[in-house]
């Protein structure tokens, strides 16, 4: 099958999407999310670009990415594949891991950019897994509110539109969560 090529140019944003095959959970322990930001960190070292924001939930993924100099389709397939051969070594399966490629929209504006941030962030509490996004573990959102500190992201955009102010954004967020919107 033919896929139509997705547009890229450096300095592109994206929000993807990660679904396991059968809407099947994809992480079954820590130790699979750990693996899987371990996995996103060497393939950042290996052809760079940001990762403004990230959430593991335990049948799907979701990731704010700006590129930079490698096109968004070479980046997935190196954290896609990687992910698929240690996940089915580890659980001895075989097959598909994933439902398909993975799912991208390119970010073209600063609202959207924002919008996609909090809406990631704010998935385990829509999912009923946290109450608060600074409670869920596999997310970068303890990382924007400085309660963990994560190497992994680059935060300074998303929070740069707040003058820096990590309490604006979490005000930001914390107001999609009570309006019940993205």
């Amino acid at each position: 099958m033919t896929y139509k090529r997705r547009k890229w140019y450096p300095g592109a944003k994206y929000h993807i999407t990660c679904r396991g095959n059968r809407k099947n959970n994809i992480f079954l322990d820590k130790v699979d999310y750990k693996i899987y930001l371990s996995i996103l960190r060497e393939v950042k070292r290996a052809k760079p670009f940001k990762i403004l924001t990230y959430c593991l939930m335990p049948n799907h993924v979701h990731l704010q990415l700006k590129t930079e100099v490698t096109a968004i389709w070479t980046i997935m397939h190196g954290i896609n594949w990687r992910y698929s051969k240690y996940f089915n070594e580890r659980h001895d399966t075989v097959g598909h891991l994933f439902q398909g490629r993975y799912a991208s929209k390119l970010i073209e504006n600063n609202y959207y950019n924002l919008t996609v941030s909090r809406y990631i962030h704010l998935n385990p509490v829509k999912d009923k897994l946290v109450i608060s996004p600074t409670k869920y573990k596999w997310s970068s959102y303890a990382g924007y509110m400085g309660v963990q500190k994560n190497n992994l992201i680059d935060e300074n955009e998303i929070l740069s539109y707040f003058g820096g102010r990590r309490e604006f954004y979490n005000r930001y967020v914390l107001f999609g969560k009570n309006c019940g919107s993205k």
